[in-house]
């Protein structure tokens, strides 16, 4: 294990029984909280940007925003967030997906992204990857090209990442931890 990822699995803190009974939710607040471990994670977030040549960040509601706003500042990229849907003012496209609930519908304003765009996806983690297909889809659909998706965390026994290949069509998909 890399400093880093010791770093940043040192300030996730596990929670038992939520949201509901038998699952172990990954909290990402504690390691948010400390200037030395969120700067660590911006910094690595923003060195993939780099490195894929992107020209603009996603951001997944709502972690997505906390961790990809400063990447984009520190990369001196775009930000644009992708929201829930009907949470948006204006002109938007929208992405329905299944959920293993349900499902959902996520938004991104329609002039935000366009043809020329190079957009890597952030969030903070990857589990099934309903959201982050939707995305990928939402940002190809608005003629940008998808640099890749970045993640703090991918909880690997999802099967989010098999999900993805297809839509990432060869786009790297990194996760800073993968458990």
């Amino acid at each position: 294990m890399t400093d880093i990822e010791e770093l940043l699995l040192s300030r996730i803190r596990d929670v038992a029984d939520y949201p509901e009974p038998g699952v172990m939710f990954k909290d990402i607040t504690p390691l948010l909280a400390d200037p030395a471990a969120f700067t660590a994670l911006t910094d690595t977030l923003a060195q993939i940007a780099e490195r894929t040549g992107a020209t603009k960040v996603v951001g997944l509601e709502a972690r997505g925003f906390i961790l990809g706003a400063p990447v984009a500042v520190r990369a001196g990229l775009g930000f644009i967030p992708v929201r829930k849907a009907g949470k948006l003012p204006g002109a938007t496209l929208s992405q329905a997906y299944d959920l293993e609930y349900g499902s959902a519908e996520i938004e991104v304003h329609a002039e935000d992204l366009t043809a020329g765009d190079r957009v890597l996806v952030i969030d903070d983690v990857l589990a099934t990857g309903g959201t982050a297909e939707a995305s990928i889809q939402l940002i190809r659909r608005a003629s940008a090209e998808v640099a890749g998706l970045a993640v703090l965390m991918e909880l690997g026994f999802l099967g989010g990442r098999a999900r993805l290949a297809p839509a990432l069509d060869g786009a790297p998909l990194e996760a800073l931890l993968r458990i």
